[in-house]
């Protein structure tokens, strides 16, 4: 039976969650409007209509929380700063209350042990600056700038465990080219500006907190999925070499220097021509301290010649008779193996840590237990594929779960649970689940 003592004395072990997910209070205290605040306005965007302006209240709950996070005995609680709290209109006058209540959540985490680990931006772009074109927009990267310095110097004497973009290609992708996450823009004319400016936005994010805080660990984290080619077709493989440039390699290339990834797609070359990117690679180029994964899924694609541009298509687990959780994710340890062995391959990448991980299930509460043994069995699978990385000589640091507690999860609402701790959303009672125990009982041995 594996083990945390496994791993060694100085590995990590934390948990994930993020704002606009479990904070509520979306228009209290002073907060601005962000784009998934109008988007799940938009009827029919959001399973069941729901909406996050409550969520997990965390915003009021968040010393118990806490204390959950100390009670399962993790080390690290990862969560990020709401743009739109410190700044209603993304840019200007700053907002006290914001201040105040980020100020009070790291304090209460350093009272109970736990270390911070503060992402700067998870999706919650201010409203304002959507109406502006948002990360489509030139001007986008100035105003980023300038929370970033604001948290830096706000939050930075305290905290120095730093993230600056949450999966840039899970919102630049979902939200700018395929409209399914906020703010809901499509086509290639959104997603390429968007692209761009992510790119510049996660170097300079970086160089302004090396600048401005001492002794700091700063990172970023990118979503990750091992493509495999449905058949040794060359169409199929040609199909995977074009997905996984543009979900693996299109953010990590640009911070290491090495400027998008243009060899194996024309399509990004045209990008790189039209926006002049070559020019701007110093720009792009950041040496972070650690690369963050967040890995869910493997993607086996094959060729589909009516699908627009990537020409690829995905073939579910389902449809392959494949191990799947309910999201329809297929559970494959050995391809998060994979993936994590690619990342670790680029020779600039010194240091890895696993931001998020995890798996949704049809968690029911029964008796006042949730018994969820598939999600005990999935940890177990996927933390001896990171035991397996790191025995290996992939410097591998640390865990984080996803999440901490039943949120919202975007375009599915509150339907999709991956929480160790059950949310009732009609009494926002917390219930440790199964597989929240046996992250205590692993973390203590």
């Amino acid at each position: 039976m594996i083990k945390a003592t496994d791993f060694g004395p100085d590995f990590l072990w934390g948990v994930a969650t993020a704002a606009p997910q479990i904070e509520g209070a979306a228009d209290l205290y002073g907060k601005g409007k962000s784009i998934w605040d109008t988007f799940t306005n938009r009827k029919g965007k959001i399973k069941n209509n729901h909406k996050l302006s409550l969520a997990c209240d965390f915003y009021h709950r968040y010393q118990e929380d806490i204390a959950l996070v100390k009670l399962l005995g993790f080390q690290i609680f990862r969560f990020s700063i709401s743009w739109p709290r410190i700044l209603p209109l993304g840019r200007g006058k700053v907002n006290q209350e914001g201040i105040r209540f980020y100020h009070n959540l790291i304090n209460e985490c350093l009272t109970q042990g736990i270390t911070p680990y503060v992402t700067l931006y998870h999706w919650d772009l201010p409203q304002a600056l959507e109406d502006e074109g948002g990360w489509t927009s030139f001007s986008i990267n100035a105003a980023f700038n300038a929370f970033v310095s604001i948290c830096a110097l706000e939050y930075g004497d305290k905290v120095k465990n730093w993230i600056i973009l949450n999966e840039p290609f899970g919102y630049t992708s979902l939200g700018y080219m395929l409209g399914i996450h906020a703010p809901g823009k499509t086509g290639l004319s959104n997603f390429f500006p968007a692209v761009f400016h992510t790119a510049l936005a996660q170097a300079e994010g970086g160089k302004i907190l090396r600048a401005e805080i001492s002794q700091t660990n700063i990172g970023t984290t990118y979503s990750c999925s091992e493509i495999i080619p449905y058949t040794q077709s060359e169409n199929d493989l040609l199909a995977a070499k074009r997905v996984d440039s543009l979900m693996n390699r299109l953010f990590i290339e640009p911070a290491l220097g090495l400027g998008f990834p243009t060899a194996d797609w024309d399509l990004l070359e045209k990008f790189q021509i039209e926006y002049g990117t070559w020019r701007l690679n110093d720009r792009m180029k950041f040496d972070f301290d650690f690369i963050g994964l967040q890995n869910y899924f493997p993607l086996t694609v094959k060729f589909n010649a009516f699908i627009p541009v990537i020409q690829a298509w995905e073939v579910k687990a389902k449809s392959r008779k494949k191990p799947h959780t309910a999201m329809g994710w297929e559970i494959n340890a050995n391809s998060f193996y994979n993936i994590v062995k690619q990342f670790a391959a680029y020779p600039n990448v010194k240091n890895i840590m696993i931001t998020e991980n995890g798996a949704a299930y049809h968690d029911k509460l029964i008796e006042g237990s949730v018994v969820d043994a598939e999600r005990i069995e999935y940890f177990e699978l996927y933390l001896a594929a990171v035991l397996k990385a790191k025995n290996e000589g992939i410097n591998i640091s640390g865990y984080m779960a996803w999440t901490l507690m039943d949120n919202f999860e975007w375009a599915e609402g509150f339907n999709a649970r991956f929480g160790l701790v059950h949310t009732d959303f009609k009494t926002l009672k917390r219930t440790i689940k199964y597989s929240g125990y046996w992250w205590q009982e692993f973390l203590r041995n």
